[in-house]
């Protein structure tokens, strides 16, 4: 269903999917019908004045007016900019229909209805229309699928991601939903959650969950493909109770405009004052905590005071640490950030008994090229590591050749944007945890691949996407066995990148099936404004903390 042949770049991403596919086919375009006689251009002046004259439109001028100022935020790439899908769609049989109804219900013909039965359709997309009642929810076998834009838990009606900015929620929600006539209540078929942008711009608010839920429909499209109308019902969001603060949303007032905008571009103003005073940086820092008595992970109480806090030395900052032990002796690589050059490199040191670092050296490193997230990991006698290695396009496997420093390019492991992959061996199989990066880190998805061999041909798990919320959806170290336990640590990037991370017990792993719960969560303490990676080794247990720091004093 479409209101013209230009949708939004949202919605062109998800045709293209569809018909990149050997699955799912475009078998009928329905669109709605133009007026027959189209109303002559207003001038500028009679707009305004049909504006100011109308008391429900003059009502919400203010939020015309600011979509208007917020225009320019949304260049040629945001995900609502028009996109000409004339020769994309050209070939396939259409339809125009003219809408039973007023204002924003809309209800079909029955001619239409007989025309859409008559092609079998399984699902019909609304890419367009208003809210549909009647017949035509029932006109495809597995019903009309429709985006909403906003956490249907705490956000029905709209407009679109905006009520998140003015009540300053920390996560902004996409779900593609089979519609029913109560609105916002259909069937969730799956949900993403991602963090709401510190930000006055609904543009950019509205950026990453656009992007990053274009795969919902393909995604669902496949598994209805490969499995059947019951694993996608049963593998649907449960409903539950709705916690907004207003039972339907809608478009904001000028006073609710003027409550909001008000103090927030006077806060806005100050800190850019303050900030060009005192230009301040996320400085990471490493943590080294050494024979705890309970590490984390275990049922104890957490004292994460006891991490001893290793600083970088001039000009770096050093974060993502990992572990391992070789002939008896424990070993950190980890990231080594300059900021003069504004790239990281991977580098090594040994872990002193004390918990210091001793004789921190590079590893690998390359001009202009960006490394970080330093997974390592043994098969047989050798060690291996994937490092994330920002702007290649690929996610690469290295080989150590002379420990603990040379290390050379194996393999690509996968093509296309991913970060912080992490793989482990459990269950006789090797697996792999990755998150998409495309076009955007905080648009990911977290993927699961398994292999026989770390050096083989990786398949996609059935169970993907494992998470697609923002809390979860990052790797924030090795998996690691503790206790009879399998445990995924998870970094979360709401409020903030880097926020937090969670250890999550991995509960059922096969070739078909992934669950995991929720163990522990550890969040920054003291100053410290973000933590985000945890590993350990024996009785070596690393994680890495950031402060909000003059970049005057660490440069």
């Amino acid at each position: 269903m479409l209101d013209s042949s230009k949708p939004s770049g949202f919605f062109a991403q998800v045709i293209e999917d569809i018909q990149a596919s050997n699955f799912a086919k475009i078998e009928l375009l329905v669109y709605r019908k133009k007026s027959s006689a189209p109303k002559p251009p207003k001038s500028r002046v009679a707009n305004w004045t049909e504006r100011l004259l109308d008391s429900t439109k003059r009502k919400r001028l203010f939020y015309e007016m600011y979509q208007r100022f917020d225009q320019p935020n949304q260049g040629p790439n945001h995900p609502l900019t028009s996109v000409d899908c004339t020769e994309r769609l050209a070939g396939i049989e259409r339809i125009e229909v003219e809408p039973i109804g007023k204002k924003f219900v809309h209800r079909f013909p029955d001619d239409a209805l007989e025309q859409i039965r008559s092609k079998k359709l399984d699902v019909i997309l609304r890419f367009g229309f208003n809210i549909l009642h009647g017949d035509v929810l029932k006109a495809a076998r597995y019903g009309v699928w429709s985006y909403h834009h906003g956490d249907n838990d705490f956000y029905r009606g709209g407009p679109a991601l905006f009520w998140e900015l003015p009540e300053h929620s920390p996560l902004s929600g996409v779900l593609l939903q089979v519609l029913t006539e109560e609105l916002d209540g259909g069937l969730v078929l799956c949900k993403s959650l991602f963090s709401t942008e510190t930000t006055l711009s609904l543009a950019k608010n509205r950026y990453v969950p656009y992007w990053g839920s274009t795969d919902m429909v393909i995604r669902k499209l496949n598994e209805l493909h490969q499995f059947g109308w019951e694993h996608v019902r049963q593998g649907s969001v449960p409903a539950a109770p709705y916690q907004g603060k207003r039972q339907i949303y809608r478009t904001p007032t000028n006073l609710e405009m003027l409550r909001w905008l008000g103090p927030a571009a006077v806060k806005k103003a100050a800190s850019r004052v303050f900030q060009n005073q005192t230009k301040t940086v996320q400085h990471w820092r490493i943590g080294i905590r050494m024979n705890a008595a309970q590490p984390l992970g275990s049922s104890a109480d957490h004292r994460m005071e006891e991490f001893r806090w290793i600083e970088p030395p001039p000009g770096h900052f050093w974060a993502d640490p990992f572990a391992i032990e070789v002939n008896g002796k424990y070993w950190a690589y980890f990231e080594d950030y300059s900021y003069q050059t504004s790239v990281g490199r991977i580098a090594c040191a040994e872990i002193a008994a004390d918990g210091n670092l001793i004789s921190p050296a590079p590893c690998i490193e390359h001009p202009g090229k960006h490394y970080s997230y330093p997974c390592v990991f043994r098969y047989g006698a050798d060690l291996f590591m994937v490092p994330e290695s920002g702007g290649s396009n690929s996610t690469d496997l290295y080989r150590c050749e002379e420990f603990p420093a040379k290390w050379a390019r194996r393999s690509t492991l996968l093509q296309g944007k991913f970060v912080d992959t992490t793989i482990w061996q459990q269950n006789g199989l090797w697996w792999l945890m990755t998150t998409s990066a495309h076009p955007d880190s905080r648009a990911g998805s977290l993927l699961l691949f398994y292999a026989d061999s770390p050096l083989g041909e990786w398949k996609f798990h059935p169970a993907n996407p494992i998470s697609t919320d923002i809390r979860t959806n990052r790797g924030a170290g090795q998996v690691f066995s503790a206790d009879g336990k399998w445990i995924r640590p998870s970094q979360s990037g709401c409020p903030n990148y880097g926020r937090s991370f969670s250890l999550n017990e991995i509960t059922e792993l096969s070739a078909q099936r992934y669950t995991e719960r929720p163990i522990t969560s550890v969040e920054p303490w003291g100053r410290l404004c973000g933590v985000h990676t945890y590993n350990r080794v024996g009785p070596v247990e690393l994680i890495d903390g950031a402060t909000m720091t003059p970049r005057s004093r660490v440069e």
